[in-house]
């Protein structure tokens, strides 16, 4: 009965792991989407207080500068620092030349061979077995 409860707790604990992660991976592939849902919650305070074109209202930006922005942040953030690199190589082209020999090429010859005598180069034989063979069976 112990047992039992002992892998049940580990069963439960493995859930609650695999729920976190799942959460984490969902977080992580659903950030690119936050500025743009923050844009359609507070769209009425950004087009009206955020807004930098909001004295031009022939561009009917609407607050769509501040998500470029916002957009532009959060790529920004995605990409990895380039100072950050520690290690940086160094890429080296090698290059390796070969004269190549002219070629040249002479007339073929042609050698006459010998005819094969027939006698000894047809030595394969076969029979012709229409039956198929069955092994005997054993009533006991």
């Amino acid at each position: 009965m112990q047992v039992f409860l002992i892998r049940k707790q580990q069963n439960r604990y493995i859930c609650s792991v695999k729920k976190m992660i799942y959460l984490v991976v969902l977080l992580m592939l659903l950030k690119p989407i936050f500025p743009v849902v923050e844009y359609a919650v507070n769209y009425d305070y950004i087009s009206k207080v955020l807004c930098v074109n909001k004295d031009k209202p022939k561009l009917k930006c609407n607050g769509k500068c501040h998500l470029m922005k916002e957009l532009a942040k959060a790529a920004e953030s995605e990409k990895p620092n380039p100072s950050d690199k520690r290690n940086t190589t160094q890429e080296v082209e090698l290059l390796f030349f070969q004269e190549i020999n002219t070629l040249f090429v002479t007339n073929p010859v042609f050698y006459k061979t010998q005819k094969t005598n027939s006698a000894y180069s047809n030595l394969y034989t076969y029979k012709l077995v229409h039956s198929v063979f069955h092994p005997p069976t054993f009533i006991v």
